[in-house]
């Protein structure tokens, strides 16, 4: 489930997952991406139904249920909230100098 990308499992994800709040109240998320760190899973993910004026993703440990699926629960050690947000802002950072570097490279061709 992991990849070497940015959205590389977007088919995998369908890309949105309904969690529940602490109200209970069923809260939609985009999936951003999956960041492995320490042998564990951890979604970078962007709430899509609350009012989200600060632009802020979310982190959560991807946990598998006893029915085969999968459980998303908060992660609140700031070194490793911090650990994966570095692997995530590399990963991005990777990404868009490949992408740059494609985009340039083909000007003028």
């Amino acid at each position: 489930m992991t990849g070497n990308g940015i959205n590389d499992n977007y088919e995998e994800l369908n890309n949105i997952i309904v969690l529940n709040d602490e109200n209970g109240n069923k809260v939609r998320f985009e999936v951003i991406d999956i960041v492995k760190y320490n042998s564990e899973e951890y979604a970078i993910v962007y709430p899509l139904d609350e009012e989200n004026d600060d632009h802020l993703a979310v982190i959560l440990k991807i946990l598998s249920s006893e029915d085969g699926g999968e459980t998303y629960v908060s992660v609140e050690e700031e070194n490793t909230l911090q650990a994966v947000f570095d692997i995530y802002h590399e990963k991005l950072n990777d990404w868009m100098e490949a992408f740059s570097d494609n985009l340039w490279g083909n000007i003028g061709k």
